[in-house]
């Protein structure tokens, strides 16, 4: 059965460094949850916390009810997949798989069964009998999956487990862990730097940075409706404009982003004064008479849409995604245009703070 992993005010210190500053998050049994930041925001630290690897300097991590602060980390009943596959080079892929039955003393009978049912959901039971140096990276990754949840743990952790990959083989790999944690129904806690990966396999996502969560939730919430400017910039490509923000009319506010053009949304709380507009490329458009006013200087043609690059005639620089289903030609360099976007679908910010003033 899979746990349920609640952290209360969890922190981590090194010495004087503070890795987490008191975390919390609540993490669904049988959820996939993925840590997501830049590298020393404290993902890994938090993941090797909740496997038993590293103490608990403040709060507390429980598997449902139970606290396991100091519970060791063979007992905590986990699966665990590391960067590296840490898989052992002396012993046959099939060897591999049935170590962590084996130290369970589940009898052999039951261990070839499991071993082969493994094998198979990661499809390289023609592989039993080869050793790991006559394996692929993404073969070896497959191992290291199938070893892991074998045991039928109530909790799989993943410690960046493709970065060792190359593109293609990543795209393959992230599917098939999907389709496998979907199929197992096994909590996973899954950590990496790699925001479209995280986008792709996960059920919620935590962004962090410097040892706090900036946000949490669904893939769809964390790109459409970024809490703060940090998440709108790290998570995909997001444009950042000023603004002026004024009282407008009808519960809603105006939007001036330059002397000839306003537009009107409304604001979760009443503000006025300078803010800061996020918008995703695919948010802009092209408008013909009407809106920021600027000059193409990059076309970038990448089948699906091109990527523009436009100089604003206040001097900032966007990027600007027009599907190539929707057009007929490219827009030469050097063209003047106008700029338009659906005002309810950006993002407003308190340039000093980071508050989310949009709805």
């Amino acid at each position: 059965m899979s746990h349920a992993v609640i952290i209360q005010d969890a922190v981590k210190r090194y010495g004087d460094f503070q890795a987490l500053g008191g975390v919390n998050l609540s993490i669904r049994p049988g959820e996939f949850f993925t840590l997501l930041g830049p590298s020393g925001c404290g993902k890994t630290t938090l993941l090797r916390m909740i496997a038993g690897f590293n103490t608990v300097d403040g709060g507390e991590i429980r598997f449902d009810d139970t606290v396991i602060n100091n519970v060791s980390a063979h007992k905590r009943d986990i699966g665990m997949v590391f960067q590296n596959y840490a898989i052992f080079p002396h012993l046959t892929v099939a060897e591999n798989v049935a170590y962590g039955l084996k130290a369970k003393k589940v009898p052999k009978d039951e261990i070839d069964r499991r071993v082969t049912e493994a094998l198979e959901l990661v499809q390289i039971e023609n592989l039993a009998a080869r050793k790991p140096n006559e394996l692929s990276g993404g073969q070896q990754q497959r191992v290291a999956l199938a070893r892991a949840f074998v045991i039928e743990p109530a909790l799989l952790l993943m410690d960046e487990p493709l970065s060792n990959l190359d593109a293609k083989l990543r795209v393959q790999m992230r599917s098939i862990i999907k389709k496998l944690q979907r199929r197992l129904g096994i909590t996973t806690i899954y950590v990496t730097h790699d925001q479209e990966e995280a986008l792709a396999i996960s059920d919620r996502i935590a962004v962090m940075k410097s040892g706090d969560i900036m946000q949490v939730g669904t893939p769809e919430q964390i790109y459409k409706k970024p809490e703060n400017p940090f998440v709108a910039g790290f998570i995909g490509v997001s444009n950042f404009i000023n603004c002026e923000i004024a009282a407008g009319q009808d519960g809603k506010a105006e939007i001036k982003l330059a002397p000839e053009y306003s537009v009107s949304a409304p604001l979760r709380r009443e503000y006025t004064g300078s803010a800061t507009l996020s918008a995703r490329p695919e948010q802009l458009f092209f408008h013909e008479n009407e809106g920021l006013a600027g000059k193409i200087t990059m076309s970038v043609f990448l089948g699906d849409f091109v990527e523009y690059e436009i100089e604003l005639h206040n001097g900032q620089t966007v990027q600007l995604n027009e599907y190539t289903k929707d057009v007929n030609e490219v827009r030469p360099d050097g063209q003047e245009v106008h700029i338009g976007f659906d005002a309810d679908k950006v993002s407003l910010y308190v340039p000093e703070t980071g508050e989310v003033l949009s709805c």
